[in-house]
C-alpha cells in the first residue's frame, strides 16, 4: 500500500523504477549473451571512446543541447557503428542516463500530471510501433531516414536559437481538444525518437504551441523518453540491431555526466555551443543522405549481419 502523501508523480516514479529494473535485467542477459558469441564487430565490452562519447552527450543533454544528433555526429564521424545499428545503439545507450535525468527534472519541475501520464502514454506507444519498424529497416532506409530526421533536428534548433519558436503561455495542464493534440502529437514524436531525431526541441516546441509553459517540456520530454526508451531499446535487442560493447559505453559514460551537469554544473552559457551543434548536425546529415544516394540498396540478407546472438 501506498503512503497516504504520495502523489501521482510518486506513482509514476516508482513506475518507472520498475521498468529500469526489468531493463537492466533484459540488457544485462543481453550483453552475457553477445560475450559468449563473441563477434569481432560488435564486441560486447565498453571502449574508452564509447564511454567518452557516452559523458559528452549526456553532459550537455541535461543542460538542454540534446544527445541524440551529437552521438550520431560522433559515431559517424570516427565509424564507431555501422549506420543501421545506430537507431537502436542511440536508444540502448542512453536509455539509464536519460532515466536518471527523468528522476531528477520529474521531482523539481512543476506540470499537471494527468497531462504528463497522458503524454508519456502516447510517447511510449509511438515508439513501441516505430522501433518495431526501423529495427527491420535495410540500411540505405535508416540512413535516409537519419538523414532528413537529423536536418529536422537542426532546423527546429536554429529555430531555438534564432527565438523563432512559439513563446508558449504560463499553463502547466492541459484539458479538453488542446489534451488530445498533446497526446497525439506526442505519440507521433515517440515514434520519431526511434530514428535518433531526440524529443527536447520538439516537445518544447509542442507544449508551447499549446499555451504551456516552456519548462513544462523538461518533465514531459524526459519522462516520455524514460518510459518509451526501454521499450523502444527492447526491440532493437530482440532484433540485434545495435552495438552491445558502444551502448553500454555510452551508458557508463553518461551517469556520471548527468549527475554532475544537474548537480554541479547546472547552466552554463550555451549559445555557442548551440549553434556548432546545428552545424555539426548539419553536416551529419548531408552526409548521411550523399551516402544513401550514392549507394544503392541492397537486399536484407545480404547486408544485415547479426551484432551477437542475444
Amino acid at each position: 500500500m501506498l503512503p497516504a502523501d504520495w502523489s501521482a508523480k510518486d506513482a509514476l516514479l516508482l513506475a518507472l523504477g520498475i521498468v529500469t529494473a526489468i531493463y537492466l535485467y533484459i540488457l544485462g542477459t543481453a550483453l552475457v549473451r553477445a560475450r559468449a558469441a563473441a563477434m569481432a564487430d560488435a564486441s560486447p565490452s565498453p571502449t574508452l571512446a564509447g564511454i567518452a562519447t557516452g559523458f559528452f552527450a549526456n553532459f550537455w543533454d541535461t543542460l538542454g543541447i540534446g544527445s541524440f544528433a551529437t552521438t550520431t555526429t560522433i559515431f559517424r564521424q570516427w565509424k564507431m557503428v555501422r549506420d543501421e545499428w545506430i537507431p537502436g545503439t542511440l536508444n540502448v545507450g542512453h536509455t539509464i542516463p536519460t532515466i536518471v535525468q527523468a528522476f531528477i527534472f520529474t521531482k523539481i519541475v512543476p506540470v499537471d500530471s494527468r497531462t504528463l501520464i497522458l503524454m508519456i502514454i502516447a510517447a511510449i506507444a509511438g515508439a513501441w510501433l516505430g522501433a518495431g519498424v526501423v529495427s527491420r529497416w535495410p540500411r540505405r532506409r535508416v540512413q535516409l531516414a537519419m538523414g532528413f530526421a537529423l536536418l529536422t533536428a537542426a532546423v527546429l534548433m536554429l529555430m531555438a536559437q534564432l527565438g523563432s519558436n512559439p513563446a508558449g503561455g504560463t499553463a502547466l495542464a492541459l484539458t479538453g481538444s488542446k489534451l488530445v493534440m498533446a497526446v497525439g502529437g506526442n505519440f507521433a514524436l515517440g515514434a520519431l525518437m526511434t530514428l535518433g531525431i531526440g524529443l527536447y526541441a520538439p516537445s518544447m516546441i509542442l507544449v508551447s504551441l499549446l499555451g504551456m509553459n516552456p519548462t513544462a517540456a523538461f518533465p514531459i520530454m524526459m519522462g516520455s523518453c524514460a518510459f518509451l526508451m526501454p521499450i523502444a531499446s527492447g526491440r532493437f535487442i530482440r532484433e540485434k540491431r545495435y552495438h552491445p560493447g558502444v551502448s553500454l559505453g555510452l551508458l557508463l559514460g553518461g551517469i556520471p555526466a548527468v549527475l554532475i551537469a544537474a548537480f554541479i554544473v547546472k547552466q552554463l552559457p550555451l549559445t555557442a555551443v548551440r549553434y556548432l551543434v546545428v552545424i555539426v548536425v548539419l553536416y551529419t546529415a548531408i552526409n548521411l543522405l550523399r551516402t544513401a544516394f550514392r549507394d544503392r540498396e541492397v537486399p536484407v540478407k545480404g547486408a544485415e549481419a547479426k551484432p551477437a546472438a542475444l
